[in-house]
């Protein structure tokens, strides 16, 4: 088998705009070279690929879809090259299509949605390349996130009223509380947590933090004495930044995210934050 990685592939549709199983057949014809890829795709014929070459799809939109008994929700994001296309109606509709696609069959991941059925014969893969071929540009679907079983919300942000929405967050809390659902997903628009609670900071990451933070503080010249609380300051401020419990609520910076919950009695069991093209 040929030698290459999740990087490779998703380089070679930046690259090319074909399709994912096409982009990995390539790899393995090519030995994992990509430029090698690139060119076995145009020899194929790959429709618009020697045209889309070093074309970025960084505009687009994200859409949302909620059950009408908010127990489950879907959030995705579709790619393009400009925001003309972004904002055509044809392109929200693939974006919608596709979300609904998502809502009734819960695909595991990204490879399983690409694979999966979303017409007669035609996979979703294929019906992206279709969009792809039908609009021009360079159309990529790798992000979505869908949660079931509590009570769910979205907030979409548009940057620019002519636009369709570019920031969506999802939320899940343990129980109905829509008012909530709606102010801690506007807080996620604007404040782009990582992490739902410091447990979900990766050791690594926490440890490099404290590393800095005792460099930094021996740098300024505090006392050896005082480090290890400056230090543990510092890093509790890291997860203020960070994780989505701790931030300073945005409609009110003297409670955190976690005191507005715990005053409505609910959880927020998770979120998602899709920017387009970050």
């Amino acid at each position: 088998m040929a030698n290459y990685t999740a990087a490779d592939v998703k380089k070679l549709r930046e690259l090319t705009g074909a399709g994912m199983m096409d982009c990995k057949k390539a790899l393995d014809e090519a030995e994992g070279n990509v430029e090698k890829a690139v060119e076995a795709l145009r020899i194929k014929g790959q429709k618009g690929v020697a045209k889309r070459e070093g074309r970025s799809a960084e505009n687009g939109a994200v859409v949302s879809l909620i059950s009408e008994d908010k127990t489950s929700g879907v959030l995705l994001e579709l790619k393009c090259e400009t925001d003309f296309v972004a904002k055509g109606e044809k392109f929200q509709s693939v974006a919608n299509t596709l979300a609904a696609h998502v809502a009734a069959t819960s695909p595991a991941d990204l490879a399983a949605l690409l694979a999966s059925e979303i017409e007669a014969g035609k996979t979703v893969q294929a019906y992206v390349d279709e969009a792809n071929a039908n609009l021009g540009e360079k159309i990529v679907l790798d992000r979505f996130a869908q949660f079931t079983g509590g009570y769910v919300a979205a907030y979409m942000h548009r940057t620019m009223p002519d636009l369709p929405p570019q920031v969506g967050v999802l939320v899940e809390l343990d129980k109905e509380s829509a008012e909530v659902a709606k102010d801690v997903a506007q807080h996620i628009a604007a404040f782009a947590p990582k992490y739902l609670s410091r447990e979900d900071v990766p050791a690594e990451t926490v440890e490099n933090e404290r590393r800095v933070a005792e460099a930094t503080s021996r740098e300024e010249g505090k006392p050896e004495a005082a480090l290890p609380k400056i230090v543990e300051g510092r890093v509790n401020g890291f997860f203020k930044e960070v994780v989505a419990l701790e931030q300073a609520f945005a409609k009110d910076n003297k409670k955190s995210v976690q005191k507005v919950l715990d005053e409505a009695g609910v959880t927020l069991k998770r979120f998602s934050r899709i920017k387009v093209g970050i």
